[in-house]
């Protein structure tokens, strides 16, 4: 698929070509008329916009929960239903469902995470495809002292999370001052029992 990248307990492939520089820039172009939201979460007590659009799509009935927020899924565009049937067949996994974020600029980010929500299964597959600008993904182990890794993703590329990655470590997109231009983050997933 691309090139493996090692951390313990990870299992994380790249492939900064998955779709070429045409492909991408239809896919960002079409993908930047989805219907986005803003939505907020509840941290230590105290409600926080999230510093990101967002939309979940995907197959009737496959509802997502994170941090209290309960996301029913739109229908799959055409252009998401190519791209999910694209990355389906390169991971050997029937992806149901896509959270879609759009970044608007370097001031919106994502807090440290892990996918670890009960629908996704104890090893989920996560299959993350970037368009746009070039933004930094940051990866630490959970429990070993490791150095934070940083990995640039760049327009077109697809990162694959498997195995025990979400159990082990956690990723986050941090706020670039200096990026002006947006960047659409879609992570495929695959929905194994209902919430």
């Amino acid at each position: 698929m691309g090139r493996d990248l090692s951390l313990p307990g990870t299992a994380l492939e790249l492939d900064p070509d998955f779709l070429d520089p045409e492909e991408a820039d239809q896919a960002l172009a079409t993908l930047l008329d989805l219907p986005w939201r803003a939505d907020s979460i509840v941290l230590f007590g105290k409600r926080h916009p999230l510093p990101r659009l967002h939309q979940w799509f995907g197959d009737p009935g496959l509802a997502y929960t994170w941090s209290g927020l309960r996301m029913e899924p739109v229908p799959w565009t055409p252009a998401l239903a190519a791209l999910r049937d694209r990355v389906s067949a390169r991971c050997g996994v029937a992806f149901n469902t896509v959270l879609a974020n759009l970044y608007r600029d370097g001031q919106d980010a994502m807090g440290w995470h892990a996918d670890d929500e009960d629908e996704l299964g104890p090893e989920p597959v996560i299959a993350s495809l970037s368009l746009g600008a070039t933004r930094d993904f940051q990866l630490k182990h959970r429990t070993l002292d490791l150095p934070t890794w940083t990995l640039p993703l760049t327009h077109g590329s697809l990162l694959v999370m498997s195995g025990t990655t979400q159990a082990s470590a956690k990723h986050a997109l941090p706020r670039r001052k200096r990026c002006q231009d947006p960047r659409i983050n879609l992570t495929f997933r695959r929905i194994v029992h209902r919430s």
